[in-house]
Order: structure tokens, then C-alpha cells, then sequence
């Protein structure tokens, strides 16, 4: 997808999510009263905005996360403060997640500022190519700002689900008090239809998540050197090591379930993508990553790719591929 592709398909996408609840909201406004609406809406807001800035506290605490100071890697921190000056902006915060999992996340609030963490397991596995390249994906997150772009966005599903529940108890067991009670099972339908509402927003949200993701992936191939193609068997690599590490025990599980939006690889799919690689099959990432951009998804993952936050990893390296051609033909 090109950039100019990308960046339109992104601003449609907000568009068309906040459009389409500004025009629910304002018709339930016409309809119910403004200030039990606004009251449930004010709650729910704030509710976000409490999560957005201790998200990062919560996150440290479920993957063990602890600051990686310069003596204790000095070739990473390197990486990464030429990389930030590459991508124009102020050095992150580098952390070090201590779980086995080869993966790597952004995040942050106005409480902690900006961060960057990888895992244990992504320092083992990938070379220095493979990880400059995931630091730069990660780079791109913080650059275009997209914690904030989807903590505002990810919390509108959540306040119509609310709000067409609270519609639904208020049409069981109160009715519309303006009207006597008599419209109690009007409200219910209207907020049955609200919580369904609040579903479709959330495939607009899982689809703006999965753009995100290429437009990070872009960033990483301009800010470092062949940076499609190492990122390309970095995302091989990751996916390999983590269906070789196996499912964690339950607790682990819910909690990488928990915040996979931020990893740079759903965990949850690990076992699905390594079948679509066929990452038994190669020895060579390179022959692996040959043979894989030259199938296409089926149907069925197309399907699978409307609920997940992450694009499919065929369609991910192909879209890579394309990358490391354009910036080839740039430099001959």
C-alpha cells in the first residue's frame, strides 16, 4: 500500500468513526434525555482518560517491566537515540519487559512520557538488524502519536456499549419517565440496536489498529537501512520463537491477551501465522520469507483479519516487499 493510500485510508477511517457517532449520538440526544445521556457519556470518558494515564503503570506491572539503563546495554540505547534523531523526535524511555516472548511495544502518558520496551525473548532471537528494525516500527508508533489516536478512538465502542445498556435496564425496569413508562420497550430496542452500534465501531477500530500497524512499518523501512527486508525476518522470527515458546499458563495468557494491540506481533496468532509461514519447512529466513510473498491469504485468513488487531502476516510481508522495492528504485 502506498503512502498516500495509507494515509487516506487512515483519515477515512477516522472520519467515518466519528461521523457515524456523531450522528448516533446526536439522534439519541433528540430522543432521551441530554443530561443522563451526557452523565453516562462524561463517566465513561473519564473513565479512559483515568485509564490512558495509568495504562503505563499497569502495563509494567503485568510484564515485569523495568528501565534498561545505558551500562546495561549500551548498543541498544545507541540504536536508539540515532534512530529517534532519524525519526525527529525525543528519545523514549527504553525498557525491558522480562518475559520470554519476542515482542516489543510503545506506550506512555503525559504521567511517564514516552516508552519503548522489548522482551527478553526479542533480544535473544532476532540479530541487530532485526531488532534496529522493530525499534524503528515501534519509533513510528510514537511519531504519529498512536497511543493517544487510539486510546480516544478505542473508548467509543465502549461508551455506546454502556450507554445502550443502560437504555436496555432503563426500558426493563423503568421505562421512559418522560412519557410515564410507556416507552420502556422502545428503549430497549434502541439500545439493543446501540450496543450493536458499538460492534461495528469496534471492526472500524480493529481495521484503524491494523493500518496503524503498516503506517509503522513504513516509518521503520525509511529510517533504517534495508529496513523492509530486516524487518520482514524479524516479524518471521518473532512468529517462529513465539509459537516454539509455547502457550503460558493461563494468568500469562490473559495478560498478553490483555494489551496485544500494543505488541508488534499478536501473540494470540503466533500458532496461525507459523501455519501460514510453514516456518517448519525453511531453515533460511530469506528462502522462507521467498516462498511466502508468493501466496496469497485465503479466504478464510481475510476473513480471520477483520477481528484482529493486527494485519495478516502474508499481506504484512508483501506490503514490506513492496516497501523494500520502492526504496531500491529510489537508490539506483
Amino acid at each position: 500500500m502506498s503512502a498516500w493510500k495509507l494515509r487516506f485510508s487512515m483519515v477515512a477511517t477516522l472520519a467515518a468513526i466519528f461521523g457515524l457517532t456523531t450522528l448516533v449520538f446526536s439522534a439519541v440526544l433528540l430522543y432521551v434525555g441530554y443530561f443522563s445521556i451526557i452523565t453516562v457519556g462524561v463517566l465513561i470518558v473519564i473513565l479512559n482518560v483515568a485509564q490512558w494515564l495509568l495504562a503505563p503503570y499497569f502495563v509494567g506491572s503485568i510484564y515485569r517491566v523495568k528501565e534498561l539503563k545505558e551500562g546495561d546495554n549500551p548498543k541498544l540505547h545507541q540504536m536508539v537515540t540515532e534512530l529517534s534523531v532519524k525519526s525527529k523526535i525525543k528519545k523514549p524511555q527504553l525498557m525491558l519487559a522480562q518475559i520470554p516472548l519476542p515482542n516489543a511495544f510503545a506506550y506512555g502518558s503525559p504521567l511517564t512520557g514516552n516508552r519503548v520496551a522489548v522482551t527478553q525473548g526479542l533480544l535473544t532471537n532476532l540479530d541487530d538488524g532485526e531488532v534496529e528494525a522493530v525499534i524503528g516500527h515501534e519509533l513510528g508508533h510514537l511519531k504519529h502519536r498512536d497511543v493517544q489516536v487510539m486510546m480516544v478512538v478505542s473508548f467509543l465502542p465502549s461508551l455506546f456499549y454502556f450507554i445502550g445498556y443502560s437504555m436496555i435496564l432503563s426500558g426493563l425496569f423503568g421505562g421512559n419517565r418522560r412519557s410515564g413508562g410507556g416507552n420502556g420497550g422502545y428503549n430497549a430496542l434502541i439500545g439493543i440496536a446501540f450496543m450493536a452500534f458499538s460492534w461495528v465501531l469496534t471492526l472500524f477500530t480493529l481495521y484503524l489498529s491494523r493500518l496503524r500497524e503498516y503506517y509503522a512499518d513504513q516509518h521503520s523501512s525509511m529510517v533504517v537501512e534495508n529496513g523492509a527486508e530486516k524487518l520482514s525476518t524479524g516479524l518471521i522470527t518473532i512468529v517462529e520463537e513465539s509459537k516454539r515458546t509455547g502457550r503460558p499458563n493461563n494468568k500469562q495468557a490473559k495478560n498478553n491477551s490483555a494489551c496485544k494491540a500494543l505488541f508488534i506481533s499478536d501473540p494470540d496468532r503466533a500458532n496461525r501465522d507459523a501455519e501460514e509461514l510453514n516456518t517448519s519447512k525453511y531453515i533460511n529466513k530469506k528462502d522462507q520469507l521467498n516462498e511466502t510473498l508468493s501466496r496469497q491469504p485465503t479466504s478464510g485468513d481475510r476473513l480471520l483479519e477483520i477481528f484482529s488487531t493486527h494485519p495478516n502476516i502474508i499481506k504484512r510481508l508483501r506490503a514490506l516487499q513492496e516497501l523494500s522495492h520502492t526504496s531500491n528504485s529510489r537508490l539506483s
